[in-house]
């Protein structure tokens, strides 16, 4: 890809598998109803942009689940398990890929991300790879409940431009949600949204000449 100096890749379904139906299916069981309106790929409640921003806690958070499903007494440990069901995993070689790719171009990390999964994943990574995190992945990792702002807002590409210097024009951002490459572009960003399982990362970034 020509004049691209700068890569922002998104984490989950770009890096790492998640899938929306198995945390739908989870809070279904746990009693919500109207699943798709209350959370699904495109859309969800109110209570899951507030948790990504860190306006709320987990335990407000939590308390929230409690109220939609009508169980007052479901406990922290079954709210936490249905929500960390969309966390599917990663493998080694997408770790190795991302070294490749940090060699060839100034490489950040920018993910929708809460309390609850930041955690799971960090537990995951230690003990499924012995990492303690992706410092050394990235120039820089940036989780949307840090930064209290999340994609597809303008402000959060912003703010990675402004923090690191990034020509808009020579920085390329890669996502799984249209909605979020079209938050991208409205500051000049170019795009690619990913069409492929994150297994197939390495493919993807060949057959669109980033490698």
């Amino acid at each position: 890809m020509q004049n691209i100096k700068n890569i922002i890749f998104d984490y989950g379904n770009v890096i790492f598998d998640i899938d929306f139906r198995i945390a739908q299916a989870s809070f279904q069981k746990l009693g919500i109803t109207d699943i798709e309106n209350f959370f699904a790929h495109k859309a969800h409640n109110q209570l899951f942009d507030d948790f990504e921003t860190g306006a709320i806690s987990p335990a407000e958070f939590r308390a929230g689940i409690r109220k939609a499903a009508g169980k007052p007494d479901l406990t922290d440990k079954q709210i936490d398990d249905a929500w960390n069901s969309l966390l599917i995993g990663t493998i080694q070689e997408n770790h190795d890929l991302l070294l490749r790719v940090k060699e060839k171009y100034r490489t950040f990390l920018l993910s929708n991300n809460n309390e609850i999964h930041y955690d799971w994943i960090i537990n995951y990574l230690k003990t499924t790879f012995e990492i303690n995190n992706y410092d050394a992945y990235f120039e820089k990792a940036y989780f949307s409940q840090h930064m209290k702002l999340r994609k597809p807002n303008t402000n959060i590409f912003e703010q990675v431009l402004k923090d690191n210097n990034l020509d808009p024009t020579e920085t390329l951002f890669i996502d799984d949600s249209p909605q979020h490459i079209e938050g991208a572009k409205k500051v000049g960003l170019n795009t690619l949204l990913m069409t492929e399982k994150p297994a197939q990362l390495e493919s993807f970034l060949k057959a669109n000449g980033i490698l």
